[in-house]
Order: structure tokens, then C-alpha cells, then sequence
């Protein structure tokens, strides 16, 4: 009895830990962005060309997101972005996915999903596999949200692979306001 008392407690306290060493991936909260970097816009007014969207939003609340896969829940994400960029136009906010892929295909598929989704406010854009230099995203994040203002990080989340949820989608949605002017 005692031997499965502790061998329940040792699971319980090593699950907790690996709840804990979630996926780090990204500039984290309270950190100055690293500065420029020049992905590929597939849509927006420069698409076509390799602009800085780290420059061009300056200071204004911006969504940066880094993204693997188009799959569903980058898709849906996408869309919820549109959505709290086009509510929070007043404060310019900005919102960018960058695509971090070699694939030659990658570019048309976007463009197919900018126009699907009629992006107003979230540009597409394609960078190396590895992102930019000194943003340290990581290779199993399949997913990195970055929510900042002012250059400063002041949300990141990560997921691997087909783990984000509607859930999650819903309260990177909520955490926008944590880089907006209060109303």
C-alpha cells in the first residue's frame, strides 16, 4: 500500500513538472525585441517584397505570430487576428504571421488563403526555417505568438504541432487587450 501511495505521488509531482517545462519559443515576456528582419510579404501593400513589419509597426501593439504548418488552427488563428486587429484600428494595431518555410509552394498557398480569409489587416509573409536571426524560435514550435508593444514582449505563447485549440485561439483573442490603451 505505501509502495503505491509513493509511486502515485511520484507520478503526480513528476506530471506537474513536465506541465511546467512548456514550449519556449520566441522572444519571451518582458524582453526587448531583437530588431528587423526582412520576410518575404505575400499579401498587404508590399507583397511581393521582403519588408521589415517589425519596422513598419514601430511602437503600435502588434501580433507577431510564427508559424510551421497552414493547417486548420493556424487558419483559425488567422482569422481571429483579422478580427482584434480590424476592432483595435484605432491604437494601429498590427498584426503579422510569418511563414517559416523553404517550401516553393509555400507562397501561393498563402496568397490562396489571403484571399479566402479577405486579409485586411494580418500580412502573410515567408522567412528560412530557422526565422529570423536572434528571435530563437524554436524547432518543435509549431506555433509562436507574440504579442508586443512598444518593442516589448509582453505575451508569448508556443505550441507544437496540432495543439492549439480553439480554447487557446479564444484567450490569445483576450490577451490582445493586455497590449492595447485601455478603453
Amino acid at each position: 500500500m505505501v509502495r503505491k501511495l509513493l509511486l502515485a505521488a511520484l507520478v503526480a509531482v513528476t506530471g506537474s513538472f513536465a506541465i511546467a517545462a512548456e514550449l519556449k519559443s520566441g522572444p519571451q515576456a518582458g524582453e526587448k525585441l531583437p530588431g528587423p528582419f526582412h520576410p518575404l510579404n505575400v499579401n498587404g501593400s508590399d507583397a511581393g517584397q521582403k519588408t521589415c513589419l517589425y519596422c513598419k509597426n514601430g511602437d503600435n501593439p502588434v501580433a507577431m505570430v510564427f508559424a510551421r504548418t497552414n493547417d486548420e488552427g493556424t487558419q483559425k488563428l488567422i482569422a481571429k487576428l483579422e478580427q482584434v486587429t480590424a476592432a483595435n484600428s484605432k491604437c494601429e494595431m498590427g498584426s503579422f504571421v510569418v511563414f517559416l518555410s523553404d517550401d516553393d509552394k509555400i507562397g501561393d498557398e498563402l496568397k490562396k488563403v489571403a484571399e479566402k480569409a479577405k486579409l485586411k489587416n494580418v500580412v502573410l509573409s515567408i522567412d528560412t526555417p530557422a526565422g529570423p536571426n536572434k528571435y530563437n524560435v524554436a524547432k518543435d514550435a509549431d506555433i509562436t505568438v507574440v504579442l508586443y508593444t512598444e518593442r516589448k514582449v509582453v505575451v508569448n505563447r508556443s505550441f507544437a504541432k496540432g495543439k492549439i485549440t480553439d480554447a487557446d485561439i479564444e484567450t490569445i483573442a483576450k490577451d490582445v487587450s493586455k497590449i492595447t490603451p485601455k478603453k
